[in-house]
């Protein structure tokens, strides 16, 4: 048994303060339900993915998707975590789940409420995705300045690239009607930190971290034996995960090893290179990371994806285009709801049904899934199987 994806669910990122983390589960996964042409009774299991980390007081929250529809209640349900691969883990979990011939129909829904905090109390939240033994005092955009260093240390200052990767991704954000942020940015705004883009931890500015988010997102996933009952389908070509150690002296930044064995994993499985790819949505929680993604990807050798990120080989008609749904950098990150999202992405884009994001031709679709400073990492490569 193989695992599809049938059907999904989607919100619109941003601030909402009249949702909250139950409304924001049951919209998307009615939405996935709806999508899929199947009501709660036929589903015979349910992922939750939900980082919370102090964010809300919600966190015996898996029975919320019972929630949707009268049918789901008495089904199991289970919540997942791995940091900001949280959404990933709900989704190979229930991979496992259809490949072992356990369950068939299988709904999984990534869910975040974060804008109610400020941003000093999600930054201590997301902090806890940190080894608490010796870094519960360093935030994330520190740890990822760390590696803009590293990398400017082995290969030259990587500021001009992340300031194309913000732009890039922000336009990008423009054809997707349920993405965060609709406002393109200018290079030289992105270039110099300013009143309005100050420095957040150098050289990391505003524009170069992702955004504070509430959103959901939901998918249907099915074994491959019942493929006549649905209209369209997206496929598993590839799905791997790695997770390396957890305390940030355990491994050298510059390798990035993490992420690097995860895509490799996933090209050997599916008998494909990164030449073979049609679009890649990676994990760009800060710029210096989807320019690291790059290379690990690699779309180039080590130290070269500045010139080919400032080339526009990562935009829309380029040699690889990164995060057409404008990544977490515009898109939003609402941590849970992230690694669903992107398989929502990748699975529309392969079925030709992205609306003003579709890619023409679009036949593999990757995303990059990242939980911490390169410590879990999920990749997974998806086709059409039937549309």
């Amino acid at each position: 048994m193989e695992a599809v994806i049938v059907g999904w669910g989607h919100s619109k990122f941003g601030r909402f303060d009249a949702l909250g983390l139950e409304e924001l589960i049951h919209s998307v996964a009615k939405e996935a339900m709806d999508s899929a042409g199947i009501e709660g009774k036929h589903v015979d299991a349910i992922w939750l993915g939900h980082f919370n980390s102090g964010l809300v007081p919600d966190t015996f929250c898996s029975s919320m998707v019972l929630g949707a529809d009268p049918g789901l209640r008495f089904k199991p349900a289970n919540r997942c975590e791995n940091a900001c691969a949280t959404g990933s883990a709900a989704v190979y979990a229930a991979i496992d789940a259809i490949r072992s011939g356990r369950v068939r129909v299988a709904l999984v829904v990534g869910a975040e409420k974060m804008t109610h905090q400020s941003t000093a109390g999600v930054t201590r939240a997301l902090a806890g995705a940190g080894y608490q033994k010796d870094e519960a005092h360093v935030s994330f955009p520190e740890v990822f300045a760390r590696y803009a260093h590293a990398y400017a240390h082995h290969h030259g200052d990587p500021v001009e690239a992340m300031a194309h990767i913000a732009v890039k991704n922000h336009e990008n954000a423009l054809l997707n009607p349920l993405a965060q942020m609709h406002r393109p940015l200018a290079l030289d705004y992105c270039l110099a930190p300013s009143e309005k883009n100050p420095m957040i931890a150098p050289p990391l500015k505003v524009t170069d971290c992702s955004l504070i988010s509430d959103g959901a997102a939901a998918l249907v996933i099915v074994s491959d034996d019942m493929l006549s009952d649905f209209p369209k389908a997206a496929g598993f070509r590839a799905w791997q995960q790695v997770n390396d150690y957890l305390p940030m002296a355990a491994k050298d930044p510059i390798a990035f090893a993490g992420p690097r064995r995860a895509i490799a994993q996933a090209f050997r499985q599916a008998g494909v290179t990164v030449d073979d790819i049609s679009l890649a949505e990676v994990h760009d929680c800060f710029t210096i990371a989807e320019l690291m993604m790059v290379e690990a990807l690699g779309l180039t050798q080590p130290g070269k994806a500045r010139e080919a990120v400032i080339e526009g080989q990562t935009r829309r008609g380029g040699k690889l285009p990164v995060n057409l749904s404008g990544g977490l950098k515009s898109k939003g990150h609402p941590v849970g709801a992230t690694g669903v999202s992107m398989l929502v992405t990748a699975a529309r884009q392969v079925l030709g049904e992205a609306g003003d994001m579709q890619l023409p031709g679009a036949s593999l679709a990757l995303t990059a899934n990242m939980g911490g400073d390169a410590v879990a990492t999920y990749v997974s490569i998806v086709e059409a199987v039937k549309n």
